[in-house]
């Protein structure tokens, strides 16, 4: 006869062993959650290993959040100084457009101060008084090709202060009048409102001139002062937006083939810049105390179907 061998001893063994597994990969889960969480929050340089060759640099490529896209521009502002060879700078004097208070200059004041710069690894354009103007940046990327169709996100600190105006947008490479031709405002804001974001789309039958612009607002918090993630997925059927990769705003091509309503099949250039005072930024007056202020980008980037 066989021995009758208890087996309670292997059976605790293997539960043991089981709880254990179960154990660590609940942590494991928990901590790839959370690093998909810090994303959208205070990140830098989420990036993949593979690298691509992008404006005769060679940079890891970075990946879309929607499925069929691939990288086809972008900047990290890695390299300390000015802007690169694909950013151009605005020159504009004070009420050039929105009754904007700002002087737009290249590069730097008369004083020798940047207007933008590129340092720790983020693009910072500053707007400060100097004598008895305010000076400020206005860069477009890509302003002579621009891209039509794709998803862009960029990683943005927006700065503090009543008279603040900062934007990250869009205007169509070959132009010719506003409304006519479009806009795309992929986030704006004004420090009279501080945190809350906007995006908006203007054309000729919806714009902000006749009120009729169509326009989402969300507060963010934290917007002013930490890093958040503002995209645009823009295709021949719709624009949508994103906030930290919550949709925004959602904009459908009427499909009448009518420019009035829907003139965004022409490539567009992005734009980066902080207007001061204006028609909205300076609504409720301008806090000169506030001055000197920066906006801090991290990283935009760029991808279109593959």
């Amino acid at each position: 006869m066989k021995k009758n061998v208890s087996r309670k001893p292997l059976l605790l063994a293997f539960v043991t062993l089981t709880l254990l597994s179960v154990t660590l990969c609940l942590s494991s889960c928990r901590a790839a959650s959370g690093n998909s969480e810090a994303n959208g929050k205070d990140s830098k340089k989420n990036l993949t290993q593979r690298n691509v060759s992008v404006a005769g640099q060679e940079l890891n490529d970075a990946k879309c959040p929607l499925e069929g896209y691939k990288l086809v521009w972008h900047d990290e502002f890695e390299k300390a100084g000015i802007l690169g060879g694909d950013w151009t700078y605005q020159v504009a004097p004070p009420k050039w457009v929105n009754n904007e208070l700002q002087t737009y200059v290249k590069e730097t004041s008369p004083a020798g101060k940047p207007v933008a710069e590129c340092s720790e690894g983020t693009l910072k354009i500053n707007c400060f008084s100097e004598g008895d103007k305010v000076y400020s940046g206005r860069v477009y990327a890509q302003v002579n090709s621009g891209w039509k169709y794709g998803y862009v996100e960029a990683s943005i600190k927006l700065p503090v202060g009543k008279g603040t105006w900062p934007a990250f947008w869009m205007m169509p490479v070959h132009f010719s009048s506003w409304p006519y031709d479009g806009e795309i405002d992929i986030m704006e804001e004004v420090g009279f409102h501080p945190d809350y974001t906007s995006s908006s789309i203007h054309c000729r039958s919806y714009n902000h001139v006749k009120g009729t612009q169509k326009t989402s607002e969300r507060l963010c918090e934290g917007a002013e002062g930490g890093f958040h993630l503002y995209a645009l997925e823009w295709t021949a059927d719709y624009i949508r937006t994103f906030v930290d990769g919550k949709e925004l705003l959602y904009f459908e091509n009427d499909k009448e083939g009518n420019k009035d309503t829907w003139p965004f099949n022409t490539p567009f250039y992005l734009i980066l810049n902080v207007a001061w005072g204006g028609n909205w930024g300076g609504a409720q007056g301008v806090d000169e105390s506030a001055l000197p202020v920066t906006m801090e980008v991290d990283y935009v980037r760029v991808f279109q179907k593959e």
